[in-house]
This record gives structure tokens, sequence and C-alpha cells, in this order.
């Protein structure tokens, strides 16, 4: 199965052979050999405290080949000839970045030089008003003492490329990256004299009044603010390669999170076409998305710029959450699984400090055995491309103009829902771009589509060519309601798909409504089960559809949300009901009022091999806040009803796992994160906990010789057997991960 699953586009690009060579040679460019990274974020102090050489005994124990050094921006850690460089307070006339970009150099590690470059100290200012934000009254914004640079001036068209050019001639660093490149996000507008002659230039109108979703000129500064920070993507890349040589590359950093990508305009999607390495500035998990939220960052940005590419991340080893303490060691198990899920799905490992000296020296041990791990197994983490057949969609502009000011919940959530999912029911998966559904037919066999709201009708189109291809579709909520701009339709865009029909004006935040309500399960069964009995209790009567699998002993689960009524089309199966809210307190008045309505939460149709499952109660959205187990067991019923057959891995064994299965030409590899532990949904992670045995199985391709198989992190071989087209083996146990190379 794997060879009708797995794209082809990386291991083409990289070309025969490469995906067993992890360097590909030393013809190939820096930034594709740069596997493993470290960071000291140097403070003004450091200058007088920077211990080189106890560094670079640092990045050789931990088997670094690339560092970021600081250089300038906010803060210049060399002697700039640029009077209005602020330099670091302790500098002194020292060319630390110099010294410190040498000495990598000289242990064979590549450099790329930081910068922090979006606002500036109040004499620059002063200087060069006009290269500043400012507001409808003309005051410029701040953030505390410094002030905010607009990305439409001159600062970033001339200064900055000035500094760059500087950098690149005194030190020769191999590239550029800078933490704040994008400048003032989506919170604010400008109302500088750049701002409003160039927006006006471009799109023949004023600068909006203020944020206004259903304003035209909002909605063209959005767009046009996110094609602004593009054009400095590109033109930091020409003075980059001018000055430093073609491989002399400029990559700004990036978040793992739409959401903060979308509000501070960089289009990952467009960004991850023209990046040579992606650079992420993603440190740390949260409460509601955990740390299997690094694999599917991994994931997401590798399916947009192809698997043969790069993508570092900064790791944090001091305390970054909950609460800041830049100094203090993050707890060692919390840093470790990050960097293990990150690795799991294909991110390269990144050490952080904050600063070059530390009273608190545990944090120097966390990142050596994951990174001498890393080195050791380099070869199989990179170059290789996942094996599923269920894609997750995802849109940025759905984030944007669905999402609007609630993205967190209307588009996030439901995303998170489907994730968690899918990692409890060991269901892989790839992040799927709305604009790239056509690619995945004949791909992939499952499409969801987590309360899409916002689709183009080019992005319609292509979700009805997967299906009438054979692909089957899951979507929920509000998905197809809005266009591309938010504007709501008459009805769901995808309506003849699903089978049902909006009746009445839609609702953006109709399933947000959260009350004392259930979904109730069709046909009802109570009457056979044990249980006190009551007058006008329903008989039993048929067989439960297949997504209701494992709920025979109750007829209701709770939601939580709202519904409003549908129309649905004749021949569709409607196996979930909504039960509207009632009283929960005082606890005498907790009984439903309204037992039974005939408004759907679920709807299933099938035609010919495809299937469609339209889930308008928001279970994903719940789900990724709450975590019911009854809404984790529906999401994945439902996908695996969809999914049919072609899920290729079954994973069987207690704990909480989250499972990426890739190919690599012959091989096959398996990467499993064992995420149970007490702090699995409340950081930090204090122990780690043993799982197993597992009783793993893998359908094979055809073709696809598998003679031997041995596990990466416990070491040693693992015992295959053979059966109908599949493998089977088991794993004893399991700690923080396991790797299984399974080879002809």
């Amino acid at each position: 199965m794997f060879e009708n699953l797995v794209s082809r586009r990386a291991l083409l690009a990289v070309g025969v052979g490469a995906a067993l060579a992890p360097a590909q040679g030393n013809a190939a460019p820096w930034y594709r050999r740069a596997y493993r990274w470290g960071q000291t974020n140097i403070t003004e102090k450091d200058p007088e405290r920077y211990d080189i050489e106890w560094w670079r005994k640092f990045w050789k124990r931990t088997e670094t080949q690339a560092v970021i050094i600081n250089a300038g921006g906010i803060v210049a850690y060399y002697p700039s000839k640029f009077p209005l460089h602020y330099r670091a307070q302790f500098l002194n006339g020292r060319d630390l970045f110099g010294e410190l970009t040498e000495a990598a150099h000289k242990d064979g590690l590549f450099v790329m030089a930081r910068m922090d470059s979006n606002r500036t100290t109040e004499d620059f200012f002063r200087e060069h008003p006009d290269w500043f934000t400012r507001d409808r009254t003309g005051n410029p914004y701040r953030a505390a003492d410094k002030y905010i640079t607009c990305i439409n001036s001159a600062y970033y068209d001339e200064y900055l490329p000035a500094v760059l050019r500087e950098i690149i001639e005194r030190s020769h660093p191999d590239g550029v990256t800078d933490n704040s490149w994008a400048g003032m996000g989506r919170e604010n507008i400008c109302y500088c004299a750049n701002c409003e002659r160039k927006f006006r230039a471009a799109k023949n109108m004023a600068l909006p009044a203020g944020a206004n979703w259903e304003d035209r000129a909002y909605r063209q500064w959005i767009m046009w603010s996110y094609a602004r920070r593009i054009e400095v993507w590109e033109l930091n890349n020409r003075v980059t390669r001018a000055a430093g040589g073609p491989h002399c590359i400029w990559s700004g950093m990036n978040s793992g999170s739409v959401s903060s990508q979308a509000r501070s305009f960089r289009d990952l999607r467009e960004i991850a076409k023209r990046a040579d390495i992606m650079m992420l500035d993603h440190q740390r998990r949260d409460d509601d998305t955990g740390f299997q939220q690094n694999g599917d960052t991994g994931k997401r940005v590798h399916e947009l710029m192809g698997w043969d590419k790069l993508a570092p991340e900064s790791m944090a080893m001091y305390q970054s959450g909950p609460g800041y303490y830049r100094l203090a060691s993050k707890t060692p198990a919390e840093a470790r699984m990050w960097m293990i899920a990150g690795l799991a799905g294909g991110i390269q490992p990144w050490w952080h400090h904050i600063a070059a000296y530390h009273e608190d020296r545990r944090m120097y041990r966390t990142a050596e055995p994951v990174m001498k791990w890393a080195k050791e197994n380099e070869g199989l983490l990179v170059n290789r491309e996942p094996v599923a057949s269920v894609g997750l969609v995802w849109s940025q502009r759905n984030t944007d103009f669905f999402g609007r000011d609630e993205a967190g919940e209307l588009v996030d959530a439901p995303y998170s829902g489907f994730m968690h999912a899918m990692v409890r029911a060991r269901i892989p998966y790839v992040p799927v771009h709305a604009d790239d559904i056509a690619a995945a037919r004949g791909r992939l066999s499952l499409l969801i589509l987590p309360n899409v709201g916002a689709l183009s009708d080019g992005q319609l189109a292509a979700v009805r060519s997967f299906v009438a291809g054979g692909g089957s579709l899951l979507a929920t909520g509000a998905t197809s309601l809005y266009d591309e701009w938010g504007d709501p339709r008459a009805d769901y865009g995808l309506a003849d798909l699903f089978g049902a029909h909006v009746v009445g004006a839609a609702s953006r935040l109709a399933g947000r409504r959260a009350g004392h309500t259930y979904l109730r399960l069709d046909p009802e069964l109570r009457a056979q089960m044990d249980g006190p009995k009551a007058a006008g209790e329903p008989a039993a009567r048929g067989q439960r559809h297949a997504v209701l699998k494992g709920f025979e002993e109750t007829d209701i689960i709770p939601y939580g949300g709202a519904l409003a009524p549908l129309r649905v089309d004749a021949g569709a199966v409607v196996p979930l009901t909504f039960v509207p809210p009632f009283p929960t307190y005082p606890p005498e008045t907790s009984w439903m009022r309204e037992p039974k309505t005939d408004i759907p939460g679920l709807v299933l149709r099938e035609q010919g091999r495809s299937r469609v499952a339209f889930l308008p109660a928001d279970v994903d959205r719940r789900y990724g806040r709450e975590h019911l187990t009854d809404h984790g067991d529906l999401l994945a019923n439902v996908i695996r009803w969809c999914a049919g057959d072609s899920i290729p891995l079954r994973v069987e064994g207690p704990g909480f796992l989250d499972c990426h299965l890739y190919r690599q030409q012959a091989r096959g590899i398996l990467h499993i994160v064992n995420l149970t532990s007490a702090g699995t949904w409340r950081a930090p992670v204090e122990e780690l906990i043993a799982v197993g045995p597992l009783r793993v199985s893998l359908a094979l391709p055809g073709g696809m010789a598998v003679s031997k198989a041995r596990a990466a992190v416990n070491r040693g071989a693992v015992s295959l057997r053979r059966s109908g087209g599949r493998v089977d083996f088991t794993i004893p146990s399991v700690l923080d991960h396991e790797m299984i190379v399974l080879e002809p």
C-alpha cells in the first residue's frame, strides 16, 4: 500500500540514492547538510563574559553542525560603521560576532547571523522619523522603550540591506536569519506617509479606518501586507547572495502556528516556495496542543516545501512555559520530549539558550543525548516521505477571513481536535494545504476539512474532483459555507457532496454557543440493555452504523455545542441527532425538556468508492478543547469508516502514542513517540513512563521486500512475521520514543 499512498516529489527531487545519503555529498549546499543546530542568544552583558572556548567544546559535545550567532538589528555585537546601529552596552569595541563566527568556521560549523530588526532606540527615531510606524493621530507605535519601524519604509529597503552587506563582508557568515523580520503585526494599522502612498498606488484606495472584516479596504490591506512580506523576503535574499555568493541565503524565522503566521502576515505556503531552509521559531507546546503539535508542524512545513529540504527549530533549554524564566533550566523530560516529537515529524534539532553564562548548569545536559542520537541516525531522519492515506486540510486564508478575530476557536481548535483524535487512534496523516488538494488525488484516500469555512470556487472544484476520483471526504461545522473572503454563501458550497443544506441564515459562531447539550444515537438500544425501564422507552430496532462502534450501551453522548436545522437529501444516513440544552443546576432541574429532534449531528453518504461524512456538530472543536473520550472515539470511528481499508498502520497496546510512518526508497521507517505521562495535558512533564508491549502491523506495497528490521533507540533486531501482504512485529517497550527501520 505504501506505493499508492506516498508522493514521489521529494524522492525525484533529490535523485536516485540521495534518500540514503545523509549529506548528499559535499557538492550539496550547506543548508542541505546542516542537520543539528545550536544557539546561544547573546545578551548585552555577554561581551564581558563569553567563554568561547567552553562553548566550542559544547558544540562538539552536542554534535552541532550549525550555529546561530547574534549580529545586529536592535542590538549590534560588532563595531558597526553605522552610527545609529545600537551597540551592546558592554561591547566596548569588541567584535564578538566576528570572533564567534571565526571560531565556528575553524571548527567546521556553519554560521547564520541572527538579526532582530523591527525596532530601534529613540535617537534612531529622531534621526529618521519617516521610517517608523504611526497610528491614526500620527503618534509612533512603540514596544516598551523602542520605536517600531515601518516595513514599507527605507529602513527595510535601504538601511537593513546595507547592514546585511556590512555583516557579510566583515565576517562571512554562511547565511542570515531574522527573528522579527515581518514588522508590525495585524493588531495595528500603520498610517505613516509611506503606507498611505504605497497602499493607494497599489489598491487605488485609502488605508482602512480600522479593523473591519466587512470593509473592502481592510481586506485589501490584509492581502497587501502579506505581499509586502514576500517582497522583503526576496529583497533580502538578493542582497545576501550578492554580498556573499549564491549560497549565502537569508531565511527569516517562522512560527509553527498558522494563526501566529497570519497575525504577522507571513504566508507559510508562499514562504515555503522560496525557502531553501525553513527556520522555525517554535519553542514549546501549550496545554491544548501537546507535544504532537511539533510533529504536526514538521509534516506541515515539509509538505509545503518538500521533504528534501531541512527545517531546524529553536528548542528552548530554559523554562519557556508556563512562565518565562530565561535563565533557569527547563524540566529535562519536557525539553527532551519536545525535541523528540519534532524529530519524529521531520524537524531538525536546534538547542537554544538565553545568555552565554548560566548559574543553573542543569540545562547543559539536556540536549546532548538527543543530539548524539540524531547524529547516529541522521540518514534516517531526512529525505523521507510520510506514508499516510488521510490528509488534514488547512488554509491560512481560512484562518484570516473565516477565523478573523476568533481563529483560535473557529480554526485552530477544530484542526487540533482531529490531530489529537488521529494521534490517539494511531492513524497516520499529513497536513494538506487547501490549494494543494488537487495534488492529493491518487495519493490520499481521505480528506478531512475541519471547519474550513472559507473556500474558493477553485478549492471547491478540487474537493469535488478528489471525490469524483474515488476519494472520501469528512467535513465538519461550517465547512464551505463561506467564500474565500469569509462572506456567507446561501448554502454549503459542497452541499451536493454533503447531502445536507442550510435552512435559514448562516451563523459563523453557531457551533460555539456552549450549553448542556447532547447527541442522540440512532437507533436507540437502551431497551435491550441492563438498567431501569420507563414508560415510553423506545423498542430496540435494527443495527447501528459502523461509526457508532463502541457506543452500544448508550443512546446519548455529550456534545456541548449548538446545532441548527438542516435539510437532508434522500438516501443520506443520519446516525446522530441534536438534543437541545436544558439546565445543569440545580441538579433537580437537570432533565431533558426536548429529548429528541430531527436536527442532524452527522450525515453519511456513499457514492461508488467514495464515502462522505458531514459532521455539522463541531465535535472536533469540542475535542480539541475538552478531550472527552466519547468525542475522540467518534472522530476516530468516522475517519476509519471514510478511509475504509486504506489506513496502512495498526498499533495495538497500552499508551498514548504519536505514530509517524515513512518510506525512504526501499526502507520503511516507523517513528513512535510515547506521549503517556502525568503531564500529557499540562506542562511540564517530569517523568517518562514506559509502555508496551506494542503489536504493530504494516501493509506492504507490491514489490517491496522486507526481510529484516531493527530498533534504532533500544537497539537490536526485531523479529518479523509476514501474512497476507502485511508485516507484523512486536515492540517490547517504549520509554520516550522508538524508531523501527524495516529493510530489504
